[in-house]
């Protein structure tokens, strides 16, 4: 078909009608795939063709991508080209147009379409680099010639300058809307207190800002060296998953050691060996890790997936740093909130002990006197040779009583005072053969059975032995109640790095989950009768002689605590 003679108008009236109409696009506010539509139509118009198409790059995959196509079999939309296959994958591949008047000569052509026998192209470019492919066919041998490739030329320069413009503009706006998001984002987080809260709200931003699959974001413990799934989000919302992992055993692990934001293009290919059943199931294909730091401290890793090969470029990056930094205050802020309410707390209770305190010292006071005048009395009346043995049985009750209620007066006197001056070197094994001593007869009506691990004989500790005690028989007390129907008591002794442990375990129930964490609060307990101070005075003794007492181990087979005491110099 001889296309000059056909009634068309000069070749270069046609182009710069095209040119025309195709650089008034940039004012139409048009997206993407509509503006590549209308510079094909004109493409269309322009050419003798019978197909068409505008192929992209795709530079996670190194292929082409048509988007948009006339005339082309149904079965070429969304189809991918290899860069430099064909003549479309070659003109992209080196940046030149190529015209091929008989596709049966040319090595380069790559069959799409049965019916095409000629063929050009020329590179659409963005920024000075190759970005895709203006591709015109024919069913016709030489239907286009130079003079049409340079018309072609022509209109791909005029197309990559719209597109380009177009492309600019629609990043500005992304970047506009990201930026407000945020600015939102941080107004958000910035007043949540609650931890769990912070940790899904950054997810969630994060999938909503790079458009992934999935978004998580793991927590790191740097005592236990594990990253722990905190929270994972997809376009549904909450994702019900548990991960835990050890760094060295993930390309997280790079992420946090060097500070760094790594990204992978092909995770079914990379030895991952976190999300696997969630890799494989959602065809996740690319990852981006960020890690999240404060005051080059790691706190965790912001993950986003895509189920797509994708490569995550300067943008993106950006946001994602930008999320995390502003995840990383917003975390310590949560926990810096956290530790002034248990501050405020714990305050708020020594406070209600102080308190306490004074009101017993009053009433002791209040009680000592007058019980002091009674003892006068009762010593001057001369009582002790009572002929009449119940009588005097009688007043020899009264007596110990009355010396019991002053001991008791005077011990709640002393009970804020200092007892530094009490303590004394003493062998460890004495302590706690004469705290068992006292509550034998309690451990056998119990049918308590006491077993002994390990026992020291020779350790000396500088302690208060009364205090000491104290500790013990409240321990083993405690032990008793939880052990209603009887039971095996153990005892164990070990001496590990200038101290001694003690421990004390049962084979009760165990503490419920809801106290373990507070067991050692003030006025906390799980009796009916209990006061919740024992535990807490028990640990305040320990502290005071430069030791601890520690829930060690609980569950259903029972619970252990550990008593450790620095040993004598």
């Amino acid at each position: 078909m001889d296309h000059h003679s056909s009634g068309r108008k000069r070749p270069d009236g046609r182009a710069i009608d095209a040119l025309y109409r195709i650089s008034t696009l940039s004012s139409k506010q048009l997206n993407s795939v509509r503006a590549l539509e209308a510079i094909l139509d004109e493409v269309m118009q322009v050419f003798p063709a019978n197909s068409a198409s505008i192929s992209l790059l795709n530079p996670s995959a190194d292929s082409l991508l048509i988007e948009v196509q006339r005339g082309l079999p149904d079965s070429s939309r969304g189809f991918e080209l290899p860069l430099g296959m064909g003549i479309t994958g070659w003109v992209a591949q080196s940046g030149e147009p190529l015209l091929c008047q008989d596709v049966s000569l040319e090595e380069k052509y790559f069959k799409l379409d049965e019916r095409v026998r000629a063929e050009m192209a020329a590179p659409i470019t963005e920024g000075g680099r190759t970005v895709g492919a203006l591709n015109v066919d024919s069913c016709e041998v030489n239907a286009f010639d130079e003079e049409d490739l340079r018309l072609l030329v022509l209109i791909s320069n005029e197309a990559s300058r719209v597109l380009e413009n177009m492309w600019m503009i629609q990043q500005l706006r992304k970047k506009a809307d990201q930026l407000q998001s945020l600015v939102l984002l941080s107004q958000d987080i910035s007043g949540t207190r609650k931890f769990d809260e912070v940790l899904k709200t950054i997810s969630r931003e994060g999938l909503l800002l790079l458009g992934c699959r999935l978004s998580a974001f793991f927590l790191y413990d740097e005592k236990e060296d594990i990253l722990q799934l905190q929270a994972l989000q997809d376009r549904n919302g909450d994702r019900s998953y548990d991960e835990i992992l050890k760094p060295a055993d993930s390309l997280l692990g790079s992420a946090l050691r060097g500070h760094r934001q790594v990204q992978t293009n092909d995770l079914l290919r990379t030895e991952e060996h976190h999300f696997m059943d969630l890799i494989r199931s959602e065809n996740l294909h690319s990852m981006l890790v960020t890690p999240v730091v404060f005051e080059d401290i790691p706190i965790g890793m912001i993950t986003h997936y895509m189920d797509r090969p994708h490569r995550f470029h300067d943008d993106e990056k950006m946001i994602a740093r930008a999320l995390a930094d502003l995840g990383a205050i917003a975390i310590e802020n949560a926990r810096l909130y956290g530790r002034v309410f248990e501050s405020e707390e714990s305050m708020r209770k020594s406070e209600r002990l102080t308190t306490l305190g004074t009101l017993a010292a009053e009433i002791a006071h209040e009680i000592r006197n007058p019980l002091m005048v009674v003892r006068l009395l009762f010593d001057s009346l001369n009582l002790g040779q009572e002929e009449d043995e119940n009588k005097s049985q009688d007043l020899t009750v009264i007596r110990e009583k009355l010396n019991h209620l002053e001991q008791i007066a005077g011990r709640i006197l002393e009970f804020g005072k200092s007892r530094e001056s009490f303590r004394k070197e003493i062998k460890i094994r004495e302590i706690v053969d004469e705290a068992i001593l006292l509550v034998r007869l309690k451990l056998e009506q119990s049918r308590i059975n006491l077993c002994w691990g390990n026992r020291a004989d020779n350790e000396l500790v500088f302690v208060d032995k009364g205090q000491i005690q104290q500790v013990l028989l409240n321990l083993i007390l405690n032990a008793v109640e939880v052990m209603p129907d009887g039971g095996d008591l153990f005892l164990d002794t070990q001496i590990m790095d200038g101290r001694v442990h003690i421990l004390v375990k049962d084979q009760g129930s165990g503490i419920s989950e809801n106290l373990r964490d507070r067991i050692f609060e003030s006025f906390l307990t799980g009796k009916k009768d209990g006061t919740g101070l024992g535990l807490t005075i028990s640990k305040r003794i320990m502290r005071a002689h430069d030791g601890d007492l520690e829930l060690a181990d609980t569950g259903e087979s029972g619970s252990t605590f550990c008593l450790v005491l620095p040993l004598a110099d």
